[in-house]
């Protein structure tokens, strides 16, 4: 028998981490602090710098729908890698699945670094912007599809929300960072008209970085030991295909269950955190840069937000705590949002305050963002061992597809009301659906994960 890599006694108080236990929470936390630095390269750092794969006179609102699609084709090959990676994961280990997945992001995230502009090869270059996102949303599909089940099975019941709320925690994390690197690039190369120092390659600097950050992460995972979980279910008959045990009988339907819950969730991320920076910037006009170090702060209450929520729902269960979010996502939410576009708008024409639309921002995104402290944890209680690698990542990314085209949503509804607001419309659904999505499901904390 395997040796666990979490100590477990009679008393479930006196359970905490191996080193080896530490170890995999500590690569979970680095893998995906690396994987959403990665992802969200487009909206931090390709943003400003957009105008440079694109020709001159593109109205505001294209450019804007550019960078979300651009974000769009890398959430929309995540569910792609969680297919590929998931089944790798569930056969033949989470430790093998999470090392050949970061290498392909990095090496992505490296070529994207070295792309020409519209200049050079015109359209050609936006394509190939869109290609590699979606390629490296692939490999970035199978970085937390793997190493995320591998903390989990580490880790003692009590200590699971602690766990999955670090690992969301550092979600933010990165984005802090990535704002860190692009608000130091500033200071040196400029942004501004599509000639500024930024437009023209600085752009590269973040993506660089961030290729940097996978080499390292690699370094540091092949210390992580494979899961004792994963090695028991090795001893017994596994499925012949995890994907096709994933679509019949009773994990067919907790994987209905966790996608409908988590198209609500990415529905409320998408509008708040993935389309506020060009929404303030591009759209309403605000400088780059205060947009830029305004929601690096709103992210620190983003992290906050996630331990708490996670510690909430380790206390009073991961379930009820979804629920709720899901009513004040609906209830509360759309206020901020409301209070932070008007107080833009006015800021844009001199007559507001940059501050206090930040301060509605951050509101908004502790409403939306913080549930996802929640997420990681429960999904995985939801499935088997021989499947859980594949029941997390596809639960996690599929849902992501609908969503990710908000882009369109927003623009459609622009015969509604004006663009600046459609965000809200795409907000309450999401909250909507991610009641419904909790109610149906059973709460999972006292899970046994063996």
């Amino acid at each position: 028998m395997p040796t666990d890599l979490s100590d477990r006694t009679n008393d479930p108080e006196q359970q905490r981490l191996s080193p080896p236990a530490k170890r995999a929470v500590k690569g979970a936390c680095f893998g995906f602090f690396v994987d959403y630095f990665d992802i969200y390269l487009p909206v931090v750092a390709l943003t400003p710098a957009i105008a440079y794969f694109q020709a001159q006179h593109t109205p505001a609102s294209v450019a804007a729908t550019l960078s979300y699609v651009t974000l769009a084709l890398t959430l929309i090959g995540r569910p792609v890698g969680a297919i590929i990676f998931g089944r790798i994961a569930d056969i033949t280990g989470r430790r093998r699945a999470t090392l050949i997945a970061v290498a392909g992001a990095g090496a992505c995230t490296l070529l994207m670094g070295l792309l020409p502009g519209y200049a050079t090869i015109g359209w050609l270059s936006i394509i190939l912007v869109l290609l590699l996102r979606f390629v490296g949303g692939v490999f970035m599909g199978g970085e937390y599809s793997s190493a995320n089940p591998l903390a989990m099975e580490a880790s003692p019941k009590r200590l699971r929300g602690l766990v999955g709320g670090m690992i969301a925690a550092s979600y933010p994390l990165g984005y802090i960072a990535i704002s860190i690197v692009v608000a130091i690039t500033f200071q040196f190369a400029p942004a501004g008209s599509p000639d500024s120092p930024y437009v023209q390659w600085g752009w590269r600097i973040p993506f660089f970085v961030g290729a940097a950050l996978s080499a390292w992460f690699l370094l540091y995972y092949r210390k992580v030991e494979e899961s004792a979980a994963f090695k028991r279910v090795q001893g017994a008959e596994k499925p012949k295909s995890p994907l096709r045990e994933l679509l019949t009988g009773e994990h067919r339907r907790k994987l209905l269950q966790v996608l409908l819950l988590m198209t609500g969730m990415w529905f409320t991320v998408q509008a708040t955190l993935s389309a506020t920076p060009a929404l303030l910037s591009a759209v309403i006009g605000l400088p780059s840069t205060e947009v830029n170090t305004g929601l690096l702060v709103a992210n620190v209450f983003v992290a906050v937000g996630y331990l708490v929520m996670a510690q909430l729902g380790q206390r009073f269960g991961r379930r009820r705590m979804l629920v709720l979010s899901g009513i004040w996502t609906v209830l509360l939410a759309p206020l901020a949002f409301v209070a932070m576009v008007r107080e833009a708008i006015g800021a844009a024409a001199g007559d507001g305050s940059t501050l206090l639309v930040m301060v509605y921002a951050t509101a908004a995104l502790v409403l939306t963002v913080s549930p996802w402290g929640i997420v990681s944890t429960y999904i995985i209680e939801r499935f088997a061992t021989g499947v859980r690698a594949s029941g997390y990542g596809i639960g996690y990314s599929l849902a992501v597809i609908i969503p990710g085209f908000y882009a369109f949503y927003m623009l459609g509804l622009t015969r509604l009301m004006p663009y600046e607001y459609t965000p809200i419309v795409l907000i309450v659904l999401g909250g909507v659906l991610t009641a419904i999505g909790a109610l149906r499901g059973p709460e999972t904390r006292d899970a046994d994960l063996d």
